[in-house]
């Protein structure tokens, strides 16, 4: 028998106005909005964020390229500020590729969606970076390495802030000699900002319903990496998006390829998640497309410097949920505002922090608490940021039937109408299976066998983690739980082939041991808090906690 878990002592407790869970842009912005709302009012006002990562911005992964609309309001002044957005796009190129061949799209026929000018090639840990040094001259307390891992409730069933995690919890579930017992943070707003597929927001959408009537939110996996080109090959503000092989005409998924400043090039693949294949594998599509020999003239003589791979939510204007409940509110990509047309998040994650930011304001200047800030959904549908969202809102659902019909139409609605001076399609799709729900069992398809890693252009997962920096303490219990130990096995591995062996991008997974005795291995050091696996699991199986401390990666430059 397992020995009983001691009595915990009582947590300690923290009070602050409002609290918000996660220093990404959309979290920070909330922060410093308030507090900008706060002095320009001459009122006290104590916000307090808590961040997962080592530091603002180590968990932070995007491709990216930032549209700085919503930055502008923020900080009219961003560029005397330093802030880091200092490559603009200078050209765009969109290829479909064949297994050999690429077909270039005339810059007159691009869709809005995809023209960039305007916009910066950034890296949006470093954005983050200095959005956290704003918001601390502005008075936020920012927590590091501080997980939120549980939503306290009052007795009236509202959201009254969250509690950190208990550190110390040895590998068998018990308190070691340096057990510390986590913090409760009450507030009178609780703002979460965790990024897509949130640990608590999934809770908290469970909890208020809040995807009531809405669509089932639809993902993608992005993985990315950062290169050191050669400079002969250097373009500053090229933009490359890709789409058509290696991926077959049913699969949602393409490329990007970005010359940043300082002879660097950020390369990526997105794959939806509701792809049907369970042997098809994300990762080596990508190292598959750097072969394509449009993409290799970029990288050859090149040096990759960097690795990461995270969940983006996708499902659109149609998949969003209800944004408040009593007590708090969504905010960025953990509601699901990226506009996936545009491949872009940070420019709304931004835009709705303050959104959020400025309605619970205005709640605290009147006395208000704990209840529902309704200001804010109201003001997101008089944004600028809904309409751009409503004019994109079909552009997934296309995808799903396949990539001929989704570019036709994606050309249809965001190139021709436009010009016909009709923004928004007079028409909506809607989808009701949820990614997970798409993998068919492997005997439907066709084993897929990817070729071996050359380690110059196409590499392994092992090495890629490595450049991640990715860290866990090795004596905790793992935070990649299994609500049924055996289904892997009796389930996963009878009829879809294992495939979280090949969806995770780290090497998490694997199923070891003879055929007929195998089990599986989970390797929780190696995450990289991509939430793939709590997504696409076919069986729901797999729930991503909170680790303990600021484990996960380290990103430069990401």
């Amino acid at each position: 028998m397992s020995e009983e878990t001691p009595a915990l002592p009582p947590r300690e407790a923290m009070e602050f106005d409002v609290v918000i869970v996660g220093a990404g842009p959309a979290g920070l912005a909330t922060a410093i909005r308030l507090r900008q709302r706060a002095i320009e009012a001459g009122r006290e006002l104590s916000v307090c964020i808590l961040e997962k990562g080592s530091e603002p911005g180590a968990h932070i992964l995007s491709g990216a390229i930032m549209d700085p609309r919503a930055l502008t309001e923020l900080f009219p002044d961003w560029a005397e500020r330093g802030a880091p957005l200092k490559q603009k796009v200078t050209r765009d190129e969109f290829l479909f590729l064949s297994e050999t061949g690429a077909r270039g799209t005339p810059h007159a026929l691009l869709p809005e969606c995809f023209h960039n000018d305007g916009n910066y090639i950034v890296s949006l840990g470093e954005v983050t970076r200095w959005l956290a040094q704003q918001a601390e001259a502005l008075e936020v307390s920012i927590f590091p390495g501080f997980p939120a891992a549980e939503v306290l409730y009052s007795a009236d069933g509202a959201v009254m802030g969250v509690a950190t995690g208990d550190m110390g919890i040895e590998k068998n579930g018990q308190p070691g000699p340096n057990f510390e017992r986590g913090m409760e943070l009450h507030a009178k707003y609780t703002i979460f900002a965790e990024g897509s597929r949130g640990h608590l927001g999934r809770q908290l959408i469970a909890r208020y319903q809040l995807d009531a009537g809405k669509d089932p939110q639809a993902y993608g996996i992005g993985i990315k990496e950062l290169w050191q080109i050669d400079p002969a090959k250097h373009e500053p503000g090229l933009v490359v998006h890709a789409a058509g092989w290696p991926l077959d005409n049913a699969t949602y998924g393409g490329a990007f390829l970005y010359h940043a400043d300082g002879g660097k090039v950020s390369i990526g693949y997105v794959v939806g998640l509701d792809y049907k294949n369970p042997w098809l594998s994300p990762f080596e599509e990508f190292q598959r497309f750097k072969t394509h020999p449009s993409i290799r003239k970029h990288l050859e003589g090149g040096k990759r410097i960097g690795y990461g791979a995270r969940a983006i939510t996708a499902g659109g204007l149609m998949s969003l949920p209800k944004t408040v409940f009593p007590g708090g509110a969504l905010v960025g990509c953990e509601a699901g505002f990226l506009n996936v047309s545009r491949i872009k998040g940070s420019h709304a994650a931004i835009k709705t922090g303050m959104l959020a930011a400025d309605a619970a304001f205005d709640a605290l200047a009147a006395d208000r608490q704990h209840d529902e800030l309704s200001a804010y959904p109201a003001a997101f549908e008089a944004s600028w940021l809904h309409d751009e969202l409503k004019q994109s809102r079909n552009f997934k659902q296309w995808f799903k039937k396949g990539q001929t019909v989704a570019t036709l139409m994606t050309g249809i609605e965001q190139w021709l109408l436009p010009k016909l001076g009709i923004r928004n399609p007079p028409w909506t799709l809607r989808h009701s299976t949820p990614d997970h729900a798409c993998l068919e069992p492997a005997d439907k398809h066709a084993r897929i066998v990817y070729p071996k890693p050359d380690g110059v252009l196409t590499f392994d997962r092992l090495s890629s983690v490595f450049l991640s920096s990715t860290n866990h303490a090795e004596d905790q219990p793992s935070h990649l739980t299994l609500k049924d130990a055996s289904v892997p096995v009796r389930i996963n591995l009878a009829e879809y082939a294992g495939p979280e062996a090949r969806y995770c991008p780290a090497g998490v997974y694997e199923f070891v041991g003879a055929q007929g005795s195998e089990q599986l291995q989970i390797n929780a050091q190696n995450c990289v808090h991509c939430k793939t696996c709590d997504i696409k699991d076919p069986t729901q199986n797999i729930v991503w906690v909170t680790p303990q401390g600021g484990g996960g990666p380290n990103y430069t430059g990401m």
